[in-house]
Order: structure tokens, then sequence, then C-alpha cells
């Protein structure tokens, strides 16, 4: 037989040896945002007691403003950081007094629960059962005109 012969044959591999040798794998630990699994393990009880807001006394409203402006797109998912960010970009300038300080008690709440109040994937409690500024936060969510949002500078 010829050299070019002898390299053109396929190699064969012995029966015994295994074509893979990775370990198999378990259940991935962090399951998908709006999965059963996700909403399940993610989103706090409905009797959770509501998260005791940071006393701010003398803070002017350009000052609220300005720090739900950063908080709304600093959270931790970035799920709720393009939500909430963009609706603060299009919301807050028009909201009164008491929206913004409502709007300020809701960032107290945990992220994937505000996710899952604004896309109408779970009930809120009952604290916000009647919120004029979930409200609105639904309606951005649904996005009816359908534009494509991006996170929002910061200027």
């Amino acid at each position: 037989m010829s050299a070019l012969r002898l390299l053109a044959r396929p190699r064969r591999l012995p029966s015994s040896r295994l074509l893979s040798t990775t370990v198999r794998r378990a259940a991935d630990p962090w399951p998908l945002p709006n999965t059963p699994e996700h909403l399940a393990s993610s989103t706090s009880p409905p009797d959770a007691p509501a998260p005791t807001p940071l006393e701010r006394p003398g803070e002017s409203s350009t000052a609220l403003r300005a720090r739900l402006v950063y908080q709304s797109r600093k959270r931790g998912t970035l799920e709720s950081d393009l939500l909430l960010s963009t609706f603060a970009k299009e919301q807050l300038a028009t909201m009164d007094e008491a929206q913004l300080h409502e709007f300020d008690k809701l960032m107290d709440e945990p992220d994937w629960d505000i996710y899952y109040w604004a896309t109408e994937k779970k009930a809120p409690p009952e604290r916000w059962a009647d919120s004029e500024v979930l409200d609105r936060l639904r309606k951005h969510v649904r996005n009816e005109g359908k534009v494509v949002r991006r996170m929002p500078d910061l200027s």
C-alpha cells in the first residue's frame, strides 16, 4: 500500500473507548426568567412584610428624581434595569411629589417582584393593588406602541 492510501484511511477507535468523557450535568441552578421554576423560586411570599424605606429628610424633588433615575438603572438584574430605567426616563418628569414618593417605595421592593408585578405574571400584594405608579409601569411594560427600547444614558 502506498503512503497516501495509509494516510487517507480513517482511523477506527477501539470499541471499548468512550467517545465523550464529559460528566452528565445536573439541572441548571439558575432557571430562566418567566419560567414556572423561576417564578416560584425568585419571588417573595404574598404575606411578606413591606421593606422599610430609608428615611431621607429634607430631600428636594430634584435630588429625589436624580436618585430615582440612578436607582432605576442600577437594580441588579438586566430585566429590571431595562424596564425601570426606560420608565423613569419617560415618566419621572411628569410625576408629582406623591407619585415620586410612591415610586421610591416601589423601588425598595425586590427586583424580581417588581418585574413579575409589572409584566403581570404575578399579582402584587395588597399594598400595591391600587397603585397608580404600578399601573403606569404596567402600561409602559406592555409597550403598546412597539417601541424598541435600550438603556438610557445617565446624563
